[in-house]
């Protein structure tokens, strides 16, 4: 029998519950692949840090892609998200399922050649591409949908904040930390629209195919203020973010038509939440405090 490969970052996971979800995943992608009478090929390297990605081949012979995701609670509308979308500028979804209360797993439409935007486009020329994803994704969710909104996850991003604040506050100005955190519990709220949101849309994210130029993978669905899901990107672009925020802001505003100085207080509100580990969020805050 071949030796079952862990990609590099799966295998480095901070986490010691996803560790040990590890030590099971040999008998799991056995089970699902003969589940779904799938030929399994290695891991894509480095992989991600809570889940289990490879090419496969299906009965029909279609090339896709199976994805075993340890459980957690960000990523736990990724499924139906994918099924909302349709493949209209995401992956398309074959087949999802649960299997035990640590597991899930995806089959995915897979993208060829399958290259990140991150590692083939220039940064700045990126921006064109996340916003024009960005705005084909963002729709209203319609009655009964699965959907948690945004407030609750800025609820959960706060109380996390506030309890790393209160011991590790990494230099941040505790007036800042104040301004920051309210606008972060604010800004769900106040929202003119509300809409389906990836919220960890990037050029990571976003990889070359054959059926589009351009597909999104890995969406992590919430619903809520649209311009909250340009945050992700800006983050991901430092030096730029660092160099100048506010251009940064009205630049990404402009390409979606989106309230610039809404936007740059959802990015002053993003940075103070992640300063306590970054210096230079903190400047970047401190740039953009009113």
């Amino acid at each position: 029998m071949p030796q079952f490969v862990i990609p590099a970052n799966l295998a480095t996971a901070d986490d010691g519950a996803v560790r040990a979800w590890t030590g099971d995943l040999p008998r799991l992608v056995a089970d699902i692949a003969q589940r779904w009478a799938l030929r399994v090929a290695d891991p894509f390297e480095p992989g991600g840090t809570c889940s289990w990605v490879a090419p496969v081949r299906d009965a029909a012979g279609r090339d896709l892609v199976l994805k075993v995701c340890w459980r957690h609670p960000e990523a736990a509308h990724e499924a139906e998200g994918l099924a909302f979308w349709a493949g209209d500028g995401a992956v398309a979804l074959h087949a999802a399922e649960a299997f035990d209360d640590r597991t899930s797993a995806l089959l995915l439409e897979r993208c060829v050649p399958g290259t990140a935007l991150s590692e083939t486009v220039e940064e700045a020329d990126q921006d064109v591409i996340v916003a024009g994803m960005l705005a084909r994704l963002w729709r209203e969710p319609g009655e009964g949908h699965p959907f948690r909104s945004l407030q609750v996850m800025c609820e959960q991003w706060a109380a996390g904040f506030e309890r790393r604040f209160s011991t590790a506050p990494g230099g941040l100005d505790p007036g800042l930390a104040r301004t920051g955190l309210q606008l972060w519990r604010a800004l769900p709220a106040s929202a003119e629209s509300s809409v389906v949101l990836c919220t960890d849309l990037h050029a990571g994210n976003i990889l070359a195919a054959e059926r589009e130029s351009w597909l999104v993978c890995d969406p992590k669905p919430y619903v809520g203020d649209p311009a909250f899901d340009v945050l992700q990107h800006m983050l991901n672009c430092e030096s730029r973010l660092v160099a100048d925020p506010v251009g940064f802001a009205h630049r990404m505003a402009a390409l979606l038509d989106l309230d610039p100085e809404r936007l740059g207080r959802w990015l002053l509100a993003r940075c103070v939440i992640e300063a306590p580990e970054s210096a230079a969020l903190q400047g970047v805050a401190a740039r953009l405090a009113p």
